[in-house]
C-alpha cells in the first residue's frame, strides 16, 4: 500500500510517499480502506518533533513509526476474529492505530462507528479528533447547560468550528472569537455574536461569559478570567505547539491547577479521549444536521507536507484532509 513515511524529524518535505506493508490488526481490531485523513496538531508536532515533550511518545531521536495521522473515514476492509458490529464494506469514521495517512489503516473496533450517508468522507474524517475535544470540553470539563453563554475562542478552526455548533445544540448561547476572514463563517455556524480580534482584544470588553473555551492561548490565565462571570468555568485547550520544548504544558497542568484555588471561577482542563459512546453522540449530531463538519482544505495523500504546513501556518479554516 501507499502511505507517508517518515524516518527522522523536520521540516514537511521529510515525508515521503512510500510503498510499504498493510498493518497487521488484531482480534479486536479491522483493517479499514481509508478514504479520507485528518491533519491535526499532532500530526504537525510528530513530524517536526517539536515541541520535544512529544518525542517521549513518538521516539527520542527519530520516530518510532513513520506514519503519521489517526483520524480516518474509509470502508472495513476486514476484521478481526472477535470483531461483531462491523462487517467488510461498511462504511465507518473514527481512529485509528497504525497512522491513517495510508490507503489502509489498523483501528480498534470499539474506535469506530457507521458513517452517516448525509457527510462526505472528507467531512467524516474531520470529526474524531476535534468533535470529541469540543463535546467533551463543553460537556464534561464546562458542564454546559442549557441558556448558559458561552464563549469560543479560535471559533473558526478545526476544534472551534465543531464547538460552535456542539454548544449551540446543547441549547448555549455562543460567541466566537476569530480573525476577520472566518466571521461570516463562524456567524454560520450558528453563533449569536462574532468577536474579530482583529478589531477588538476580547479580554477588553465588558461582556461575562458562563463557559469559555480557549483554543489558542494567547492570553494569559489571569486575562482570561476577567470575562468569566464570579462562578463561571475556563478551559484553557490551546496546544502552542510552536513553543520548542514543553507547548502548552505547563499553563495546562502547573498554572492552571494553581491559579484555580485562589479564584472563585473553576478552570477545567479537557483531556480528550477516543470513546465510542462520544463518537456515537457526534454521529446523531451530523445525522440530525446539527453539526456539519467544516472542510477548509483537501490535499491528496502525495500532497501531505504541504497540508502539514498550512496546518502549521496558523490560520486554518476548519480542519485540512488528506485523501487517498
Amino acid at each position: 500500500m501507499k502511505a507517508m513515511v517518515h524516518d527522522s524529524y523536520g521540516p514537511p518535505e521529510v515525508l515521503a510517499l512510500r510503498e510499504i506493508d498493510r498493518p497487521a490488526f488484531g482480534d479486536d481490531q479491522v483493517l479499514v480502506r481509508v478514504r479520507a485523513a485528518a491533519v491535526n496538531p499532532p500530526d504537525w508536532a510528530g513530524v517536526h518533533g517539536v515541541p520535544y515533550i512529544v518525542r517521549a511518545a513518538f521516539g527520542l531521536r527519530r520516530p518510532r513509526h513513520g506514519v503519521r495521522g489517526t483520524d480516518l473515514a474509509g470502508t472495513v476492509e476486514a476484521v478481526g476474529r472477535s470483531v461483531t458490529g462491523l462487517h467488510v464494506g461498511d462504511e465507518v469514521f473514527g481512529r485509528g492505530t497504525s497512522g491513517t495517512f495510508a490507503e489502509f489503516a489498523a483501528a480498534p473496533a470499539q474506535h469506530l462507528v457507521p458513517k452517516p450517508a448525509n457527510v462526505t468522507f472528507e467531512q467524516a474524517a474531520a470529526v474524531p479528533m476535534s468533535g470529541l475535544t469540543a463535546l467533551q470540553a463543553l460537556r464534561d470539563a464546562g458542564q454546559l447547560k442549557p441558556g448558559q453563554e458561552v464563549l469560543v475562542v479560535g471559533a473558526g478552526g478545526g476544534i472551534g468550528t465543531f464547538a460552535v455548533q456542539i454548544a449551540r445544540a446543547m441549547g448555549a448561547m455562543v460567541t466566537g472569537v476569530c480573525g476577520t476572514s472566518k466571521v461570516d463563517l463562524v456567524r454560520s455556524l450558528g453563533a449569536d455574536q462574532v468577536i474579530d480580534y482583529t478589531q477588538q482584544d476580547f479580554t477588553e470588553r465588558p461582556g461575562r461569559y458562563d463557559l469559555v473555551l480557549d483554543n489558542v492561548l494567547q492570553h494569559p490565565l489571569p486575562r482570561l478570567l476577567r470575562v468569566l462571570k464570579p462562578k463561571g468555568t475556563l478551559v484553557p485547550n490551546g496546544g502552542q505547539f510552536h513553543k520548542r520544548w514543553i507547548a502548552s504544558t505547563g499553563v495546562l497542568l502547573v498554572r492552571a491547577p494553581l491559579l484555580s484555588l485562589v479564584v472563585s471561577q473553576r478552570i477545567r482542563t479537557c483531556n480528550e479521549a477516543p470513546c465510542q459512546a462520544d463518537l456515537l453522540v457526534l454521529r446523531g449530531l451530523l445525522e440530525s444536521g446539527k453539526v456539519t463538519p467544516v472542510v477548509g482544505a483537501v490535499y491528496p495523500l502525495g500532497r501531505a507536507p504541504e497540508a502539514i504546513r498550512h496546518l502549521g501556518a496558523g490560520h486554518a479554516r476548519g480542519k485540512i484532509v488528506l485523501v487517498t
